[in-house]
C-alpha cells in the first residue's frame, strides 16, 4: 500500500456487493448485480482493483447471490459473508471490525463505474483522523447531503469503524450525519465520468462508456445479426435477421430495450 497517499498507517478496503440490485431486474434474475459485466469484466472485479490500487487488503461483503459470488472469489479477496441478512453500509463494516482491525477502512461500490483511479483521489492528503466522503454530481441524489450529489466511496478512520455494529444500518444515519453536524466531515468531489449501474438503462451507458459507444460482446456469444449500442453477454446468440438497438441480450431467451 502506498502511504504517501494515505498520511499514516494502512488501510482495509471494503467493497460492498450484497444488494439485491432489484431495479436491475431481469438482469439480476441471471447473476448477481456485482457479477453483471461492464467491458466484459465483473463490476465487482472493477470495484476490487480501484480498491487494490491503495491497498492489498481488500474484503467484499456478501448476501445476495451468495454462491455465485463466493465461487467467483475465492482465494482472492476476504470474504464478508452476511448469512441471515444484508447489514447495509454500516452493518456491513461493523461486521468486518475484527477483520479491519484498527486499520482505517477505505469503502467503495461494486455497482459503480468510473476511472480505475477514481478513489485515489479520496486517499490523497487524507489527514487519517477525518470521516472523508468521495462525491459525484447527481441532482437525483436523496443521500441525506441534498440534491447535487452522491457518496460513490468514503474513508472512515479506525476511531469511527469501532463504534459500528454487526447490525443492518446505513453509514449515513451511524457515522456521516452526526460528522457533518459536528462540522468534521470532509468532502472530496469527483468530477470525471461516473454512472451508477443501478437499472438496465445505466447498466447499458456504462458498457458503452467503457467501450467509447461500441457495442460490447462477450466470450463466446454468437452475432450474426446487427447490433447497435448494445450489450450481449457471453454465450447469448444475436441471429441472422435480428437487429438490436440500445438493448441488452443476456441469455438466448431474454432482451431487455432501453428505450
Amino acid at each position: 500500500m502506498r502511504d504517501s497517499l494515505t498520511g499514516r498507517g494502512t488501510l482495509a478496503g471494503i467493497v460492498l456487493a450484497a444488494g439485491a440490485g432489484t431495479r436491475l431486474a431481469p438482469l439480476t434474475a441471471l447473476r448477481p448485480k456485482a457479477l453483471c459485466p461492464v467491458g466484459n469484466v465483473p463490476l465487482v472485479d472493477l470495484a476490487v482493483a480501484r480498491a487494490e490500487r491503495l491497498t492489498d487488503a481488500v474484503a467484499v461483503n456478501v448476501h445476495h447471490g451468495r454462491v455465485a459470488m463466493e465461487r467467483h472469489l475465492a482465494g482472492r479477496v476476504h470474504l464478508s459473508i452476511e448469512a441471515e441478512e444484508a447489514l447495509g453500509t454500516a452493518g456491513a463494516l461493523g461486521f468486518l471490525r475484527d477483520w479491519i482491525d484498527g486499520r482505517a477502512a477505505l469503502v467503495t461500490n461494486a455497482d459503480a463505474c468510473y476511472a480505475p483511479d477514481g478513489l485515489d483521489a479520496l486517499v490523497a492528503g487524507w489527514d487519517g483522523d477525518r470521516v472523508r466522503l468521495l462525491v459525484v454530481d447527481d441532482e437525483r441524489s436523496t443521500n441525506g447531503f441534498g440534491p447535487g450529489s452522491r457518496v460513490v466511496g468514503a474513508l472512515h478512520p479506525w476511531a469511527d469503524v469501532r463504534t459500528l455494529s454487526p447490525e443492518p444500518a446505513g453509514l449515513y444515519e451511524r457515522s456521516w450525519r452526526r460528522h457533518r453536524e459536528a462540522g468534521d466531515l470532509d468532502v472530496v468531489w469527483h468530477r470525471g465520468p461516473f454512472v451508477d449501474c443501478g437499472t438496465p438503462a445505466a447498466y447499458l451507458q456504462a458498457n458503452l462508456m467503457a467501450s467509447e459507444g461500441a457495442s460490447v460482446v462477450g466470450a463466446g456469444a454468437s452475432v450474426e445479426g446487427t447490433l447497435v449500442r448494445s450489450v450481449v453477454w457471453p454465450g447469448a446468440v444475436v441471429r441472422t435477421g435480428e437487429v438490436l438497438v440500445d438493448a441488452i441480450r443476456p441469455n438466448d431467451r431474454i432482451t431487455v430495450l432501453v428505450r
